[in-house]
């Protein structure tokens, strides 16, 4: 699914996030969906932007296409995230941790408790090595955290006890460094996307089973897509940096909660 570009918001002036005439941004997960979009709608905004993830040759095609930068980095992987901080430099204006996803719908009598690790891993120590190593760079550039959350942090649903888990683990650390790092220079946000329809996430989350993907959508007129998501991000980055944007919940019309969602035949 697709729709028009939207068009997002340019760099405050000179100084306003950092003193830098392109400012850097690194986004995480960057080789697809939320992430991919982020990138192209940070390039827009005028930032540089390092796309960071596994599969190189997707993020070599994108980095390409926007003037950003290609670095290949597994979240789980201490060294690879350590180089991707060396890569990004002494000065980020933006942090996005997209890196994420799902595995599995199964209830609690039946969990695989793999998928739930996997998850842990990926969503909670990722995004957690992510902001130790690059923490300082945004902090020397007065700039803006992002984590990309979902509102499976809302509260549980049925199936949904590994996935739910750990996003709220995951906003746990937004809230956290919020009050840790209040007396600082950086402002920490949180995008809570609802139902978005994406090129990966259902497909990775039934592992590669396109019916029970393509599922989660039927008879949704209008999920969200990934270019909304990343036109809220664009948005949140680029406010004035007095302002916070603490919570930004972005849910389609057709959904009013995580298990309320409006299908038609």
């Amino acid at each position: 699914m697709s729709r028009a570009k939207t068009v997002v918001p340019r760099l405050p002036h000179k100084g306003r996030i950092g003193d830098m005439e392109r400012p850097i941004a690194v986004v995480t997960g960057a080789s697809s969906g939320i992430g991919a979009a982020t990138a192209r709608a940070l390039a827009q905004a005028g930032f540089e932007v390092v796309c960071a993830a596994r599969r190189v040759e997707r993020l070599q095609a994108l980095a390409a296409e926007i003037g950003g930068r290609a670095v290949a980095c597994d979240v789980s992987d201490d060294d690879a995230v350590t180089a991707l901080a060396e890569a990004a430099g002494p000065r980020v204006a933006v942090l996005v941790n997209n890196a994420g996803g799902a595995l599995g719908l199964e209830p609690v009598a039946q969990a695989a408790v793999e998928d739930w690790r996997t998850m842990y891993e990926v969503n909670v120590l990722g995004t957690a090595r992510v902001t130790r190593a690059l923490l300082p760079a945004v902090e020397a550039s007065a700039g803006v955290v992002v984590f990309v959350t979902s509102i499976a942090a809302d509260a549980a649903y049925e199936n949904g006890a590994g996935y739910c888990g750990v996003k709220a683990a995951e906003r746990s650390i937004v809230q956290a460094l919020r009050l840790e790092i209040v007396d600082r220079p950086v402002r920490v946000c949180e995008i809570s996307p609802g139902m978005v329809k994406t090129d990966d996430f259902a497909l990775t989350r039934f592992r590669g089973d396109t019916a029970r993907a393509e599922a989660v959508y039927a008879g949704v007129a209008e999920p969200l897509v990934a270019e909304d998501v990343a036109d809220a991000i664009a948005w949140v980055v680029t406010r004035p940096p007095h302002v916070n944007i603490d919570l930004l919940t972005i849910k389609p019309r057709a959904q009013a909660a995580p298990h309320k969602v409006h299908r038609v035949s």
